[in-house]
């Protein structure tokens, strides 16, 4: 499987969303912490739901590094390549 753990910080936080049905949805853009530079992409969308998308909008703000896991998904990503 792909389960993973990173350390993140967060470059944007944007509002949250809500399901159909009361769920909240939130999305952060976030960067790894790099100590050399280099041009490789190290920023991705991360998307968080339910309690923990409360959470995020009350108490993390943009330059906060968090402790992140579960699983990647590349879905969009690659079908986005392959038909690009």
């Amino acid at each position: 499987m792909n389960y993973s753990n990173f350390v993140v910080k967060l470059v944007e936080i944007s509002k949250q969303s809500f399901f159909d049905d009361n769920i909240s949805v939130i999305e952060i853009l976030v960067k790894f912490p790099q100590i050399r530079t280099n041009n490789q992409a190290s920023t991705f969308r991360l998307l968080v739901w339910g309690e923990l998308a409360y959470d995020i909008a009350k108490y993390y703000h943009v330059n906060d590094y968090v402790i992140i896991e579960g699983y990647i998904s590349l879905k969009n990503l690659l079908s986005d390549y392959l038909n690009g």
